[in-house]
């Protein structure tokens, strides 16, 4: 290896770039381990981005990479990438060797994120730090924008982007894993950068000069005072002015942290501005997050949770000007505003673009639990669990001002998942578990009257912040008085509500309270479709009770329905069995839920319920839904929708094909339901002429002909579609269909009926001659009288 190092470094990377088509993984690993730990930095610095881009794959995504989104821990290369990737190993190594020397990497422009990417070519600074005094001029000729990162940030860049970058699925791979390498790297950078116990790790390797030196000061901002605008960026008085090698480790370590942070915030939740929502533009991002963004964002948010509510508790409750003295760490200070400074906004954005644009199937749940794990940070305290149930946890009086400060997280987002809830079809147990999941997460003792005391300080009228005081009023002990000092925190907290609901919706937004007479209306309205769910999850159970009574083994004998078209009833499998059961149990319990939150008696609830009774009772099920007669033929409403949605009325569907093309049931037997098949449509082919001169005679044969010849059912069906009306008219032609003899039911009864033959000494001539004779009599019977037993 000391020979090669008197290589130039376009033969390090040209021989690098050849061991990936000839040596496995763990070979060329093991050569990069040495290449990092023997070459200059220098000669690294050129091999650099190519090694990025073959670890996460190109920006554009024509390059794979290493699949990290597809690479599970039952791959033999896991425990490779896992060693190679892990924060103290030797990528990383590399990067802390590259920082020292200060080297900077491009990224285009055209791959930041939209609201960035804009801002940049619009000529306006964007308000995250990360970007500032980044930007790299095209040279003459050139139209592409970059900007400059250093080593750490490229690297945290490209790792994060690589979430975000569309890829094909490997053959016999599926996304949205938690278990995959890139799902654990996540987490495992989380831990070691943003610690909830102890501080950030000092970087294990250094070259001769030193420790690894934090990047260039950036220039300060101006703390702005007023609605709609957040503080600056934090620890620039700790980390940003202080380059010195012997400060505080601590303090010379934390831009790790913070880089990392803004990295991951940037790329996976800064795709939404604001003025899209506040001016009611139409998105110009087309990006649409998967379910494992969504997935990858709630584990970033339940980690940020644990790390700020490790903050010491003497600490926590210091007061703000004791945040720039020596007392308090950088770290304990970056927990203390991570939440709300870097977070909030971007985060809201993302989730009001999901809860909007989301399918309205079960995927949705990554997205609602990610909200709920923000909206409860008293989860992720660290504390031992307590043994009551969750919903009988009052949640304590410390969280007030996180609810007060986040009140659009709880408001503005139930609005908007009322909206989804009432398109939804709550029949299913999945959908009605989400419903159930918000209602339960409201329900907790306290939230509510939280939530409403937010709403009431936003409502305070303007004049309140004019009359706001200096932070510097006397205490009583100094001649000051209490009534004064709580004016003073209420007034606080007032102007903090405010700012908070300005900032992300506007200063001319129409805020709608939760528990006012709208939302209250919604509400009702959603207890109106849960209670309709209810009934239709009964009724649905009963008639699969019913189905499952007649197919059972009594049915083999006759006494179930032979009628194909009535073995499909439209419930999907999760609306079948015990999940209805579920759905009842779950939509129970929100109803009790929601009844707890806006406080409705049992009394309101039942008269809602009987309300619905009377409207939509349970013979309206057999109705068509509300429709509208147009130029084609019958158009739905609304209404119309939601009585489909959940199941309250429906179109009565029928197969109208041909009856011997439909698909193969449970119960049939394949290779004789196509055998039987071709059989009979060489007959139907061959003599289609003489059956049809049969079928439209008039006298005895000829009714005998139609009744084995049709389908008795075509003259009972429902009027088809212009659409369908030629491929029914087809299906009503005379033909020989033999596939009920597929069935294991007639199976087993001719079988029974031989053995009851040889019993009686009968052969198999004799046996089928009597069974063919038994048919006719029995054509014969139901010819004669069939007409008169349906009318009875």
């Amino acid at each position: 290896m000391a020979a090669q190092t008197l290589q130039q470094p376009s033969f390090l990377l040209a021989n690098l770039k050849a061991d990936t088509t000839t040596k496995p993984l763990l070979q060329r690993c093991q050569d990069l381990v040495k290449i990092i730990d023997e070459y200059p930095a220098k000669e690294l610095h050129l091999i650099f981005p190519w090694l990025v881009e073959s670890v996460f794959g190109s920006l554009d995504g024509i390059i794979a990479g290493w699949n990290l989104r597809f690479l599970h821990s039952r791959s033999n290369e896991y425990n490779i990438v896992m060693d190679f990737l892990h924060p103290s190993g030797p990528m990383m190594k590399l990067v802390y060797k590259l920082q020292a020397e200060e080297y900077k990497y491009e990224i285009p422009v055209n791959y930041l994120p939209g609201p960035v990417k804009a801002c940049i070519q619009e000529g306006v600074l964007p308000d995250c730090p990360l970007f500032h005094n980044k930007l790299q001029f095209p040279l003459s000729g050139l139209l592409t924008l970059n900007i400059a990162l250093n080593p750490f940030e490229y690297f945290m860049y490209s790792f994060a982007y690589c979430l975000i970058t569309p890829k094909n699925y490997p053959q016999g791979h599926h996304g949205s894993s938690t278990d995959s390498a890139y799902f654990v790297l996540v987490d495992t950078y989380l831990k070691y950068f943003l610690p909830s116990e102890g501080n950030v790790p000092l970087s294990p390797f250094s070259d001769s000069r030193g420790s690894v030196t934090a990047p260039s000061p950036r220039a300060s901002t101006v703390s702005f005072a007023g609605y709609g605008v957040h503080s600056p960026s934090l620890l620039k008085h700790h980390i940003f002015h202080q380059p010195s090698v012997n400060a505080e480790p601590s303090a010379q370590e934390i831009w790790r942290s913070e880089t990392l942070l803004q990295m991951f915030v940037e790329v996976w939740l800064h795709h939404y501005s604001l003025e899209m929502y506040q001016k009611l533009q139409s998105p110009q991002e087309p990006f649409s997050p998967t379910e494992e963004h969504v997935l990858v964002v709630r584990l970033l948010v339940k980690h940020l949770h644990a790390f700020s509510n490790s903050l010491k508790p003497e600490q926590l409750s210091s007061s703000p000007s004791a945040h720039s003295h020596t007392h308090t760490s950088p770290l304990e200070e970056f927990k203390r505003v991570v939440v709300q400074r870097f977070v909030q906004q971007k985060l809201y954005l993302f989730l009001q673009h999901c809860f909007g644009h989301w399918p309205l199937d079960a995927s949705f749940r990554a997205v609602l639990e990610t909200w709920l794990s923000y909206i409860q940070p008293w989860r992720y305290t660290g504390e031992k669990p307590n043994p009551q149930p969750d919903q009988n946890r009052t949640v304590p009086d410390k969280w007030e001002t996180f609810v007060q400060e986040n009140l659009l997280m709880y408001t503005k987002l139930f609005q908007v998942f009322l909206n989804r809830a009432v398109r939804t079809d709550l029949v299913n147990a999945k959908n009605a578990l989400m419903v159930f999941r918000v209602a339960k997460v409201f329900a907790q003792p306290n939230l509510a009257e939280m939530v409403q005391k937010g709403e009431q300080l936003f409502l305070e009228p303007e004049h309140v912040l004019h009359h706001r005081q200096p932070r510097g009023y006397l205490t009583p002990s100094q001649g000051g008085s209490y009534l004064s000092s709580r004016q003073r925190v209420v007034t606080d907290m007032v102007f903090k509500v405010k700012s908070h609901v300005y900032a992300l919706e506007g200063q001319d937004c129409q805020y709608k309270q939760m528990f006012g007479t709208e939302i209250r209306g919604a509400v009702m309205k959603l207890i109106q479709i849960i209670a309709q769910a209810r009934q239709t999850a009964k009724r649905i159970s009963d008639q699969s009770g019913e189905v499952a009574a007649n197919n059972s083994f009594l049915s083999w004998f006759g006494f179930g329905s032979p009628d194909l078209n009535n073995t499909f009833h439209g419930a999907e499998p999760e609306e079948s069995g015990e999940c209805l059961k579920k759905t009842h149990e779950f939509l129970d319990r929100a109803l009790e839920n929601l009844c707890q939150i806006f406080k409705l008696n049992q009394g309101q609830l039942n008269q809602l319920i009987s309300n619905l009774g009377s409207s939509e009772d349970d013979g309206n099920s057999k109705q068509l839904p509300d429709c509208i007669q147009g130029e084609n033929g019958l158009v739905l409403t609304d209404l119309g929708r939601r009585q489909i949605i959940n199941g309250l009325r429906r179109f009565d569907i029928q197969y109208q094909g041909d009856p011997d093309l439909q698909p193969i049931r449970s119960y049939e037997n394949a290779l004789l339901v196509r055998l039987l098949y071709r059989i009979s449509s060489l007959v139907n082919e061959r003599f289609a002429g003489h059956m049809n001169t049969l079928c439209s005679r008039p006298d005895f044969l000829g009714r005998l002909g139609r009744h084995y010849l049709t389908d008795p059912g075509v003259s009972t069906q429902l009027r088809p579609s212009p659409r369908t009306r030629l491929r029914t008219e087809s299906s009503r032609e005379p033909r020989l269909s033999l596939r009920v003899l597929a069935s294991y039911r007639t199976i087993l009864l001719l079988l029974l009926f031989y053995v009851f033959g040889a019993f009686l000494s009968l052969g198999p001539f004799s046996s089928t001659m009597l069974l063919l004779a038994g048919g006719f009599l029995y054509g014969l019977f139901m010819m004669l009288f069939g007409d008169k037993l349906k009318t009875h």
